[in-house]
């Protein structure tokens, strides 16, 4: 049974998945005295802290501030050179948000082999409500009873007919018949109780007296729930055992009902104990813990856990032909880099479930091999790709968490996404650049999907615009520069970046291939390693410069951004040129200063946007600059990058609870998207500085 906040909106809930589209749901919502619902995607930005959240499930925690308006939005603070256009995330949200109030709601769970004991407190006034529910339309139903031996507290039909007709509220809590039949069931010492019969499991949940029948709020799906009123200045409790499995599942519930207190205070002290840390500095393991283990979503079709780019990067599922557009979040959304960072980053918690997520990246490959930008159950982009990591992760991961047979798993599908990017194309390799044996980004455009098969945002979207989602930098002023070839259908260029992925890729594969005894593919690799390498040295070396430079029809760029340090992590350059690039890397003017590593150089005239890739500061491109300064042994710099993000990373997180998206470079601030799974790459960067750092 996998049971936690596994559906992408359910932070404020649980799901227990008995098997592949088989189980049930438990979901919060909260009614505030003026009347105004929270529920689902509410809660989102109504979370005040995320975690702790123990791998095994045996304690978890969340705080919410329920009294707060999921719409609330802070005043820009004032930032010195601010741009005249507003700086916005990707998906629309503000860079600066009022963080929560005040935790005046938390909701904590415990599992034990075959039960989970949940508790939630509140002190906000309004109406708790508990319902239960199906997510991803399962077949599964609570039934709801009066008590564990059954006795109908359930309102009449009549009741509910009238409750539902009368202003569409459903409220019945205050129906004689239901009061009736709870008095009973209470008089007769018979806790309240729901039951679901799965294809792989019975469960039963019992209710600690106070819970009462409040509403079906949609009975035509099966929906049941449970309520409590709290008044201004009381504080209010809900307690619930679910058991499953065994003969008696529903007396072993009743028995554990009273327990619940005392079973999660003792969960949440043993956690506290034996939780992995750094002693030096605890935060930083708790911070990518916690963070990643509510990151963690079921594909709800094959029963595997994986961590999207956040839980709101969850796409709309395409509306059915000819029907209204469907505003219901698709079952799953995986994406190309995203998924492999933190896959390491869920090392440090658990490595079975950093293996898993690690797969799933890799289980999203087209036939052609492609490992692609995003795909989820109904969509994805078949026409490009991310940046290849991939093998970057699962080397790293087989050093943390040795598991030959999924090391094996994964190199199946590596191998075949490596061999995609230069795989022939009109008699062409199919990234091809400039020089050949150099690579761009592009779009394979006769792959893109039709009209309502992609997001809203993507209709209609140019070759370029979806050429630069592929390099995942979206918005980088670089590729400005960069005319799309509709004929080669890649930007015309030679793309610094790529190509030092695409000889990471090379090398690590190559490394994987000798630990599994593939010997013939590991020298094929090699020698391609050794020839691009060769290549980048001839082409895009600028003495000048002192850098890489990505090539244009006209020569070299002019432009660099961050990622003009990625052959060092690939390594490309001679110790001496790499002394050379360091001398831009430490330089104030353009990328060193109190805040680090912004995308592109604080002289550059796109710095001053902070919008996205042009001058925030990005944790994967933290992350994989500092493991390039660590391979040439610039071990100073390399230790002042590392530190210097992390404390910015724990201190906004201190300040607002959230895992921010990016960060403004000219104050550190978080920016963008609240919760964004690969952030903590960023304070990974500096736990790696301490040594072998702890993991799960």
């Amino acid at each position: 049974m996998h049971v936690g906040a596994l559906e992408a909106r359910r932070w404020a809930g649980l799901v227990f998945a008995a098997g592949p589209d088989d189980g049930v749901g438990l979901r919060l919502a909260f009614v505030t005295p003026d009347g105004a619902r929270r529920e689902l995607d509410d809660w989102y930005r109504m979370v005040s802290r995320v975690g702790p959240h123990a791998p095994d499930g045996s304690y978890a925690r969340m705080e919410f501030d329920p009294g707060r308006d999921p719409s609330a939005r802070a005043a820009p603070a004032p930032v010195a050179d601010v741009s005249a256009r507003p700086a916005t995330g990707s998906a629309g949200d503000p860079v600066r948000e009022a963080p929560p109030a005040a935790s005046t709601l938390v909701l904590e769970w415990s599992r034990r082999e075959d039960a989970v004991a949940l508790r939630v407190t509140v002190k906000a006034p309004g109406r708790l409500e508990v319902i239960g529910d199906a997510p991803w339309g399962w077949d599964g139903r609570w039934e709801a009873g009066g008590g564990v031996a059954g006795a109908a507290d359930a309102p009449e039909d009549g009741e509910r007919a009238a409750a539902e007709g009368g202003g569409g509220t459903g409220e019945i809590a205050g129906r004689a018949g239901s009061r009736a039949a709870q008095g009973a069931a209470a008089a007769a010492g018979e806790p309240p109780a729901w039951r679901a019969r799965l294809k792989g499991a019975e469960i039963v949940a019992v209710f600690a007296a106070g819970t009462e029948w409040c509403l079906a709020p949609d009975p035509g799906r099966g929906e049941v729930a449970r309520g409590l009123d709290v008044a201004d200045g009381e504080a209010g409790r809900v307690a619930m055992v679910a058991v499953w499995g065994g003969a008696d599942p529903a007396t072993r519930a009743a028995g554990l009902v009273g327990e619940v207190d005392r079973w999660v205070d003792h969960a949440r002290a043993e956690w506290r104990r034996r939780r992995p840390r750094a002693a030096a500095h605890p935060g930083l393991v708790e911070s990518i813990a916690d963070n990643l283990m509510w990151m963690v979503l079921l594909q709800p079709e094959t029963g595997r856990l994986h961590t999207p780019a956040g839980r709101r990067w969850i796409f709309p599922r395409p509306p059915a032909p000819g029907a209204a557009d469907s505003r219901e979040p698709d079952d799953w959304t995986i994406f190309g880099w995203d998924t492999f960072f933190n896959a390491l980053l869920l090392a440090q918690a658990s490595g079975e479930l950093a293996w898993s997520t690690l797969l799933a990246g890799t289980e999203s490959r087209y036939p052609n091999g492609n490992v692609p930008n995003w795909r989820s159950r109904r969509g994805g982009t078949p026409d490009r790709s991310q940046p290849p990591v991939g093998s970057f992760a699962a080397l790293r991961l087989y050093r943390i968490h040795p598991d030959l047979e999924s090391l094996s798993t994964a190199y199946a599908g590596l191998l075949a996404w490596s061999d995609w990017w230069v795989a022939d194309k009109g008699g062409r390799p199919r990234r091809e650049g400039l020089t050949p044996g150099l690579l761009a980004w592009g779009s394979d455009t006769h792959l893109v999907p039709g009209p309502g098969r992609v997001p809203p945002w993507e209709e209609g979207a140019s070759g370029h615009q979806r050429a630069a989602w592929e390099s995942g930098q979206d918005d980088l002023p670089l590729w400005d520069e960069a005319e799309w070839d509709p004929g080669l259908e890649v930007l015309a260029m030679s793309a610094v970046d790529l190509c030092s992925y695409r000889a990471l890729d090379l090398e690590c594969l190559a490394r994987i291939a000798r630990i599994l005894g593939d010997d013939p593919t590991a020298h094929r690799l090699e020698v391609d390693y050794s020839r691009l390498a060769a290549t980048m040295n001839g082409v895009l070396w600028s003495e000048r410069s002192g850098l890489y430079l990505d090539e244009l029809p006209g020569g070299h760029s002019t432009r660099i951004a961050a990622s003009n340090f990625l052959p060092l992590i690939a390594g490309i350059p001679s110790r001496r040129r790499a002394r050379r690039m360091i001398e831009t890397l430490g330089d104030p003017a353009r990328f060193r200063g109190e805040w680090v590593l912004p995308t592109i150089p604080r002289n550059d005239p796109a710095f001053v946007d902070q919008q996205y890739w042009r001058g925030s500061i990005w944790p994967p491109m933290n992350y994989l600059v500092l493991q390039g300064l660590r391979r040439y042994g610039f071990n100073d710099l390399a230790a002042e990058l590392a530190w210097k993000g992390a404390a910015m990373f724990l201190r906004d997180r201190a300040r607002t609870g959230m895992c921010r998206e990016n960060f403004d470079s000219r104050t550190g601030e978080g920016c963008g998207q609240r919760f964004q799974s690969w952030t903590p790459l960023i304070a990974l960067g500096a736990l790696e500085e301490l040594g072998d750092p702890p993991r799960g």
